[in-house]
């Protein structure tokens, strides 16, 4: 006896993939989510620290990195940061904003998990963890999802939100792909995004060493700390920054963002003239970060010693310190992949392929990368509620 009809069949039991099934259940729908992991919603529980920076209060699609910049708007409009938040409230889910608009859970990330587990549910829909997917094939009535197992699952639509290859440990492939290429979509190419940059061991006597900076490269800045490491640079800058560089590419680093380096040497020359450079300069920077600028710098002498133009040259050079990085840490440490399913064969309206009827692609999978600061989750909200409507309304 052939198996009963899904209406949708969702692959990936993600942010996306449950929000997904939330709406498209919401009419009666028989859905049905896959995933290998173990769980559902394993990055939700692991994300933010485990407090979850789930939406941003100022969402645009500015935020948003992609071959089609206005491809996010409609998703992003028709399903906001508000409607997630009144979401939460209705569960009894207490947030904060952390700073620059970013909201996290009070408690723990599992309790966004729990809520859309609960509404999974609310809407019948089914959920099947530790289940490999074989492949899928395109029948008259939609599609045949055949497992590891060797069964057979009818389904009427099929949704793809497997995410992308950032975080193997957790499970991550680039099976989406293989989906979406398998139906003639193209693939914008993926590479790590919100990652720390490496630069060997250059600055790992810094380790540990944070401060605020500007961070420029290939035309775009961010203003927010940098941390250095063993292996090179992270903090929210650079990882914001990594998401516009390219191998070979240098950042500028500004390391006193708030432009008053020269006047406050000049102040002190008037006033502590006979200190050496190296040591107030440790007064405008981090101590580990000055000595490490006297001795790559050759600075010297007293204070009192430096002209007007040495300390514009100087403080200049601080606000533009050029840096190459060797390249990134790599899909293992990015929290999110770049690049994916090509925009320009997919609906912004309800994130369904135009060359193949009723398949859908949302969430990281798709060519859209959120900055670091709650817009990823977002985007997975949005494109899955995007679907998950237009299935239910099918």
């Amino acid at each position: 006896m052939a198996a009963r009809p899904y209406d949708c069949v969702i692959f990936g039991a993600g942010a996306a993939g449950l929000m997904c099934a939330i709406h498209a259940g919401a009419t009666g729908k028989r859905v049905l989510v896959l995933d290998h992991a173990r769980a559902a919603g394993e990055k939700i529980r692991i994300s933010g620290g485990g407090r979850c920076n789930f939406t941003n209060l100022d969402v645009t699609a500015a935020n948003f990195i992609s071959q089609n910049p206005h491809f996010a708007k409609s998703a992003l409009a028709r399903y906001t940061q508000w409607d997630f938040i009144d979401l939460l409230a209705q569960h009894n889910v207490t947030w904060h904003e952390k700073t620059l608009g970013q909201l996290f859970c009070d408690t723990s990330a599992k309790d966004i998990v729990r809520v859309l587990l609960d509404e999974v549910a609310r809407a019948s829909g089914e959920i099947r963890v530790n289940t490999g997917i074989a492949g899928v094939t395109k029948a008259d009535s939609g599609f045949i999802v055949t497992l590891e197992d060797g069964r057979a699952i009818p389904a009427a639509h099929l949704v793809i939100a497997t995410g992308g290859k950032s975080i193997p440990k957790m499970g991550a492939t680039g099976f989406g792909y293989q989906i979406a290429e398998q139906f003639g979509h193209g693939i914008i190419d993926p590479r790590p995004a919100l990652v720390p940059l490496t630069f060997g061991d250059t600055f790992a006597p810094l380790a540990g060493t944070a401060l605020p900076a500007r961070v420029t490269c290939n035309g775009t800045t961010f203003d927010e700390s940098i941390l250095f490491t063993h292996r090179g640079l992270s903090g929210p800058a650079i990882l914001q920054i990594s998401s516009y560089w390219r191998e070979g590419d240098a950042i500028s680093v500004n390391l006193i963002p708030d432009g008053t380096g020269y006047d406050r040497l000049r102040a002190r020359r008037a006033s502590d003239g006979r200190k050496a450079i190296g040591t107030v300069l440790g007064d405008l920077l981090p101590g580990r970060l000055a000595a490490y600028w006297t001795e790559q710098n050759g600075l010297s002498g007293n204070l009192a010693d430096w002209s007007d133009k040495r300390l514009t040259e100087l403080t200049d050079k601080i606000a533009a310190w050029s840096l190459t990085p060797s390249g990134s840490e790599g899909y293992r440490t990015a929290e999110v992949t770049l690049g994916g399913v090509d925009t320009a064969t997919l609906s912004s309206k309800d994130m369904s392929s135009t060359l193949i009827p009723n398949l859908y692609f949302i969430g990281e999978v798709v060519d859209v990368t959120g900055w670091l600061g709650g817009y990823n989750f977002q985007w997975a909200w949005s494109s899955g509620a995007a679907a998950g409507r237009a299935i239910a309304a099918a």
